[in-house]
């Protein structure tokens, strides 16, 4: 068992579950104005893997140059979800017209970033960082935690998936965990058993009331933070044995059902970070791109519908998605697409203002054959940081991004 002269040292040098280091003191800032668990608002983040062809995603099905461009890939008005008069979504999304036709679905076209990188990582680097130069070498999500602590010392921000901790989420001092099929989260305090955990619970009660550290001191708000931290990881292991997370995760829709269960247990966790793979259609894009859209679109519409049906947490959730760069905007021999630029993404829920954002990139006039952007992803990340999540957008990207029109007013 832990003494407490162990578990101090431990504690203050950062090898215990709250590391003590330059976050604390934004902590101490923040510690006032937090939430309670499960009031706020929570961002669920999907990582479309290898590169989303955004053309054959938001169709401009009213324009011939797109049917010129893809003889093969192309589709005609008839086979697209219509969104207006110009654009509509690939047939594969049908799983998103109740969003869309509730008004609950933004697409924001022509995404990008000046002097695109056309390599998988170098390009997914500079999105996860949200650093167009990719020096920081920390997660843009990373880097928002200290703002999404709450009063209960909630867990910030969970991945959920088989994939090793992503750049988005690196950098953190604490805050993050990791929860996969075949290794659910465990919690690693010591021992495991029964016994040895109602131990280190009366420890970290001990610590935390101590008398001999009655003047308010950061020692004294560390132990404090120490005891609720470890209370919120009980409970999330506890609430992911209840929900079979060992069970496996394979599917899309896996993953955004645990997400959405966890979400009801109301245990604090702010930012829910999801991927899936497939996106680099060189080759045969037509039907793989379609039924890997159609997966994306069916369980985020099963994501919602359950969080509406179970206590109506969908009115405090936004959903969106991102991939590392589009493609070109001419098929090539291989009925596929290549690596290029401009793209397009989606943020969900009934807090999202819906419809097109920015207009579709014209066809007329391209940027050495790829879409030409005009809406940078860091304006995104800013409005979904400062208008949805509260964090403090130019604290965290290191600039001032101008705002998107993607929130609802409360």
């Amino acid at each position: 068992m832990l003494n407490r002269r162990d578990f101090l040292i431990r504690s203050l040098r950062g090898t215990s579950l709250l590391a003590v280091g330059s976050v604390v003191p934004q902590f101490l800032v923040n510690t006032a104005r937090a939430a309670e668990a499960g009031k706020d608002r929570v961002l669920v983040v999907l990582e479309m893997t290898g590169g989303n062809d955004g053309l054959n995603t938001v169709i401009p099905y009213a324009d011939d140059l797109y049917h010129k461009a893809r003889p093969t890939l192309r589709q005609t008005k008839e086979q697209v979800v219509r969104v207006d008069d110009h654009i509509g979504l690939n047939g594969g999304m049908r799983g998103f017209e109740k969003l869309l036709q509730n008004g609950q679905l933004a697409i924001v076209q022509g995404v990008g970033y000046p002097n695109p990188n056309r390599s998988h990582f170098e390009s997914m680097d500079i999105w996860q960082s949200g650093d167009l130069l990719n020096k920081q070498g920390t997660g843009w999500i990373a880097r928002s935690v200290p703002d999404l602590f709450d009063k209960k010392g909630n867990v910030p921000v969970m991945q959920v998936g088989p994939q090793r901790l992503p750049l988005a989420l690196q950098g953190a001092a604490s805050g993050i965990v990791s929860v996969d099929g075949l290794n659910p989260f465990r919690l690693e305090l010591g021992g495991g058993n029964a016994s040895q955990r109602q131990d280190q619970r009366k420890l970290l009660d001990d610590v935390t009331q101590d008398k001999r550290n009655s003047g308010g001191d950061l020692l004294q708000f560390v132990q404090r933070r120490q005891t609720q931290t470890f209370y919120a990881l009980d409970r999330l292991q506890e609430a992911l044995r209840a929900e079979g997370a060992g069970s496996g995760l394979n599917s899309l829709n896996q993953k955004l059902q645990l997400v959405a269960r966890l979400i009801e247990k109301e245990l604090g966790t702010r930012v829910f970070y999801v991927s899936i793979d497939g996106f680099d259609t060189h080759a045969n894009q037509g039907n793989g791109h379609a039924a890997l859209l159609g997966e994306i679109a069916t369980a985020v519409n099963e994501f919602f519908t359950h969080l509406t049906a179970n206590g109506g947490h969908d009115k405090r959730v936004a959903f969106m998605t991102f991939s590392e760069f589009g493609r070109r905007v001419h098929e090539n021999g291989s009925k596929g697409t290549d690596h290029g630029s401009g793209s397009c993404l989606f943020v969900a829920g009934p807090g999202v203002k819906g419809g097109p954002v920015g207009k579709h990139p014209s066809l007329k006039d391209l940027d050495d054959g790829d879409l030409r952007y005009h809406t940078d992803f860091r304006s995104v990340y800013a409005t979904l940081l400062d208008d949805w999540l509260g964090c403090k957008s130019e604290t965290v990207l290191g600039a001032k991004m101008p705002k998107l029109d993607l929130i609802r007013k409360a």
